[in-house]
């Protein structure tokens, strides 16, 4: 009576049993039909909705880069190794954490992609 269900991602297995109406054994229980979870407002925490996108799109072409952006930029525009770590280590000191620096550089290494499209 147990089916076994794979996480994505994971190697491990998740059991879900079925009830068999039987006080006593591993799938003991009323055998009832599970309800649908209804979802939640707070699941789409943290989520960029439409308006919050728009704002910082119209903020970005207002005030434009800030100048350690814009030194960034140009640390990344010569490519090599070393200077992608340099705009890492000038983007954490200015952030203040790596994770942040990280997808700082990430984002402006877009927008020069962007740019080179147009």
């Amino acid at each position: 009576n147990a089916e076994y269900m794979g996480i994505q991602g994971e190697s491990c297995l998740l059991r879900v049993y079925t009830m068999s109406g039987i006080a006593v054994g591993l799938n003991k229980g009323f055998i009832l039909t599970k309800r649908e979870k209804r979802v939640k407002p707070s699941h789409n925490k943290g989520r960029l909705g439409p308006r919050v996108k728009l704002v910082r799109e119209v903020a970005r072409e207002v005030g434009g880069f800030a100048p350690y952006e814009r030194r960034v930029m140009e640390l990344i525009k010569t490519g090599s190794g070393q200077s992608l770590k340099k705009a890492l280590k000038l983007s954490k000191r200015k952030l203040g954490t790596h994770r942040r620096a990280l997808k700082k550089r990430e984002d402006l290494t877009n927008v020069i992609a962007a740019m080179r499209k147009k």
